[in-house]
């Protein structure tokens, strides 16, 4: 008979198991062992765990609106009515998003924390953005993207600071770090600018030729750029979290807290909101159009403002929140952060996706979004340079993001 090392292999978990024979125990039985893995010591179980995930905000009161959604949509209902359902209905799964990244980076540490979070953080948009791409509506996935960026440098930032403001007399934070997260924003914002320069360079369009070659030359450039933005944001990624993850040391000390749900049950609740928010972001986006030609409601703002402030509606609240707590390191990070991943990520892989699938998404913004999006970053980098906040900054941002709102009414 072989000795008992030569089947511990054959075990599972064959360790542990040659170690309980040695000792005289029998070895733990394979049950045992795979409720473990599923659920680690210490962990919440996946009762509690999904106890917190569908009771642990009233935001979820609202998850009511998701089943009326579906409903809506597959009876066709007012074009007004699906809007609106569609429109409540990804507001607590943002949250829910929001929540499930959050829980599942508290056990998988810091690097893999920020992957999550540059993969996770912007879902609603992704999930959005590629909805309306794949239904040719390329204007709502520019302005979407554009109003995201717009309402996190401008609204959710100026809230937070306003909030914080209120608190405490001045607030302070990293200069360092938010200035490099400021400067990888100015470069996105700038590669935004390109497209619109080259457009305007060109001769008068006035034959088919000239259109053709516009075209082209737009399609070349924004291709490029969104490869080339894709490798700076792989590099902004090793500079946040290895080689100068000191710099940001302030706000990752800040996630560390007690869990509330196991990591198995977080990845589980993850996927089951990221399906569930890709058919409910399907339905906003098939109604839009109609919405928008019966009550006359411009595209442009239901693309620029109303969109952006639901899928970024669990960032709002966390961000304001964190303000409160006088923890601006956090504060930054999660507004100009988020601005960044979608600037330097989402847009470029959209981009992409556009190119495999043969849609033509480029750069190309009407002069009048890229003017509000350069002033914009001008604005936030001259706010955040000294390393300090208080009311008024947060007021002067949040007026200009109200200005940029009724132009977009009109417009």
């Amino acid at each position: 008979m072989p000795p008992s090392s030569e089947r511990t292999p054959l075990l599972p978990n064959g360790a542990d198991a040659h170690a309980d024979v040695e000792n005289g125990a029998p070895p733990e039985p394979f049950a045992k062992r795979a409720v473990k893995f599923f659920k680690a010591e210490g962990e919440p179980s996946w009762a509690a765990s999904y106890r917190h995930f569908i009771f642990g905000s009233y935001v979820n009161i609202l998850l009511v609106f998701v089943p009326l959604s579906f409903i809506s949509h597959h009876l066709h209902w007012d074009a007004a009515l699906r809007f609106g359902f569609s429109f409540m209905a990804i507001m607590p799964l943002a949250a829910l998003l929001g929540d499930a990244t959050d829980q599942m980076s508290l056990k998988l540490g810091q690097t893999m924390a920020g992957l999550l979070n540059a993969s996770f953080g912007n879902a609603v948009e992704i999930i959005v953005g590629i909805a309306a791409l794949l239904q040719n509506e390329l204007r709502i996935v520019q302005t979407s993207m554009l109003g995201s960026i717009l309402s996190n440098l401008l609204l959710v930032l100026g809230c937070s600071f306003f909030a914080g403001g209120l608190k405490y007399s001045e607030s302070n934070f990293q200069v360092t770090a938010a200035q490099a997260s400021a400067s990888l924003m100015t470069l996105a914002c700038i590669t935004l600018v390109i497209p619109a320069a080259y457009h305007m360079s060109k001769p008068a369009e006035d034959n088919i030729t000239n259109v053709l070659a516009s075209e082209r030359g737009l399609l070349i450039i924004s291709r490029g750029t969104a490869l080339l933005l894709l490798l700076i944001y792989i590099a902004y990624l090793v500079f946040q979290l290895k080689t100068h993850a000191y710099l940001y040391i302030a706000e990752l000390e800040e996630e560390e807290e007690a869990s509330k749900m196991s990591t198995v049950a977080a990845a589980t609740g993850l996927l089951l909101v990221t399906v569930i928010t890709s058919f409910c972001a399907d339905y906003l986006v098939a109604s839009i159009e109609e919405t928008a030609e019966r009550y006359h409601i411009p595209r442009a703002f239901i693309g620029l403002i109303l969109l952006p402030i639901v899928a970024n509606a669990a960032e709002h609240v966390t961000s304001i929140w964190m303000a409160l707590k006088n923890k601006m390191e956090l504060t930054i990070g999660i507004c100009v952060g988020s601005s960044i991943q979608i600037a330097a990520f989402v847009v470029p892989v959209l981009v992409i996706v556009g190119w495999i699938s043969g849609h033509p998404l480029t750069l190309f913004f009407a002069d009048f979004e890229t003017i509000a999006l350069f002033v914009s970053v001008v604005l936030v980098n001259l706010l955040i340079m000294d390393g300090k906040s208080n009311y008024m900054e947060g007021l002067m941002l949040i007026i200009l993001y109200l200005i940029l709102a009724l132009a977009f009414w009109v417009s």
